[in-house]
């Protein structure tokens, strides 16, 4: 089934529904790729994402994603050897007998996530990138978008207050090809006041940061 077969809402917010559960949930389960910018990420979060797929484990799904460059310390460190040991199995520590961490690693290793950092470089913009825009896109080419939501957690029990406004290629296609456009240009680094860079170009030429961890914790 794909993403024009869910019952959509053009929005959802925390009062009124549980935003995971109704609308990322099922997007996921009917996707083969999911294009997010967000301002925060964590490792966490990424085999969140990654493990949503239906199709993950079938290996067509793909996941990119274009986040700040700003990163809890413990979780940069695991980024690092995620995806610096992309074309080897060294992957040292206790994580290699996670289930989870060893299906994340292999999907990199096959190009199935990609980690961009997304970096202010103009004084009209200040602080850390924190646009918030995804897209899904299914095997018939329909796609949903999203912008609102900053968490990644896919937790249903434990959420912000939030809302999120969502627009189908088959309702509202000219703003879902906006935000297709926007994320694009993001992608290949062809947005002002804005630099994009894979995530290893942006580790080893020290443009990330540590996060004060009790900030998101």
């Amino acid at each position: 089934m794909g993403l024009r077969h869910l019952d959509l809402k053009e929005e959802y917010r925390s009062d009124r529904n549980n935003i995971m559960s109704e609308f990322f949930y099922p997007c996921m389960s009917n996707c083969t790729e999911y294009s997010r910018c967000v301002d925060f990420l964590s490792l966490q979060s990424l085999t969140a994402i990654a493990m949503s797929f239906a199709n993950f484990s079938s290996g067509n799904a793909k996941l990119r994603m274009i986040t700040g460059h700003v990163f809890r310390t413990r979780d940069l460190d695991m980024l690092e050897k995620l995806f610096s040991n992309k074309h080897s199995r060294a992957f040292d520590g206790i994580l290699i007998k996670d289930t989870k961490m060893q299906k994340l690693q292999e999907a990199v290793e096959n190009n199935r996530i990609e980690l961009k950092i997304a970096i202010p470089t103009s004084e009209q913009v200040t602080g850390s990138f924190s646009e918030r825009i995804g897209i899904f896109r299914d095997v018939d080419g329909q796609r949903v978008a999203f912008t609102g939501t900053s968490k990644e957690s896919f937790s249903t029990s434990i959420s912000d207050f939030e809302s999120v406004d969502v627009f189908t290629s088959w309702s509202d296609k000219t703003r879902v090809e906006t935000k297709v456009n926007d994320f694009e240009g993001l992608w290949v680094n062809k947005t002002k006041y804005v630099n994009v860079y894979d995530f290893m170009q942006a580790y080893k030429d020290n443009m990330l940061k540590f996060s004060t961890d009790w900030v998101f914790d």
